[in-house]
């Protein structure tokens, strides 16, 4: 589920821990980058952050780097600040009132938190994927055509151009080339979720944030957004939100372990899920308590 704060001046309870079962890591099934990420550079660098809604502060000091062209997962309880984080990324808590943070979010080196900082600028780099498809009441074409349009002039053929390439990358122009001018209400569960995708790369961002993306869809459509996932890792940096630990595993390349606010652990995926330093996270990871 979407971490959710029903009253945003009381912490969310800690889910209580099993005490004696003992259960298997999973095993991560990505393949091991090894030295290779070593000179990865770095996406997006925190330092520091905290984040508050009123008086409840959701998120202390946390320090996170998050390499390029790779997938990070972030996971945890519910509650523990994971989708806090993902929304300060592209700055969505600043329509929350009450949200606030301090410290630092570099983007390449440029720190958005700045209000000095153009905010449309940081969201066509930085796209956003929820937990639910929400795609626009309008046409297939018009979805994803509806960001370019917006950011700059282009010629008709131009755009054409971009909308198939859009759904392309998104493996989703087979299905609906000849449905273009349909209703996106009108597509599946998960077609509409890639339709998502597909509107969101259009603008050519650096960055995609995905909060859950297929905690609504049936086991066929996850595993084609999964292996989407890993596709697009290779033109993007990918950030992801999950509850489950398989896909966490499968798809990512790095994990990182929030708990009550605070960042426990981060790593390799390999070394989260097999060799954890913090007992919390092994206590997670295999399930003792979620």
């Amino acid at each position: 589920m979407t971490q959710t704060v029903s009253d945003p001046h009381i912490p969310a309870e800690s889910a209580p821990r099993a005490p004696t079962v003992r259960t298997r890591a999973i095993v991560p099934t990505r393949p091991d980058a090894g030295e290779a990420e070593a000179s990865t550079p770095i996406a997006l660098s925190a330092r520091g952050f905290c984040a508050w809604y009123g008086s409840f502060q959701a998120l202390r000091s946390v320090d996170l780097e998050m390499k390029a062209n790779s997938v990070t997962a972030l996971i945890g309880p519910s509650g523990c600040g994971k989708s806090t984080f993902l929304r300060w990324i592209n700055r969505m808590n600043d329509l929350v009132p009450t949200a606030r943070a301090e410290g630092k979010l570099d983007l390449h080196g440029t720190d958005i938190l700045d209000k000095r900082f153009d905010v449309v600028e940081l969201r066509r780099r930085v796209g956003m994927v929820f937990q639910k498809p929400n795609p626009f009441p309008k046409s297939v074409f018009d979805n994803v055509a509806f960001g370019p349009r917006l950011h700059r002039r282009m010629s008709r053929t131009e755009l054409e151009e971009l909308v198939e390439s859009s759904l392309r990358q998104a493996a989703l122009w087979d299905e609906v080339k000849d449905r273009l001018r349909s209703s996106a209400l009108g597509l599946s569960g998960g077609q509409q979720q890639r339709l998502c995708i597909a509107r969101a790369v259009a603008v050519g961002p650096e960055m995609l944030l995905m909060d859950e993306p297929t905690s609504a869809l049936d086991p066929k459509s996850t595993a084609r957004i999964e292996e989407l996932i890993r596709e697009l890792r290779n033109r993007y940096t990918i950030v992801i939100v999950t509850h489950n630990m398989q896909q966490a595993a499968r798809i990512s390349d790095r994990t990182a372990f929030f708990y009550e606010g605070s960042l426990v652990e981060s790593g390799r995926t390999l070394d989260i899920f097999t060799n954890p330093k913090d007992p919390r996270t092994e206590d997670y990871v295999t399930g003792r308590f979620g």
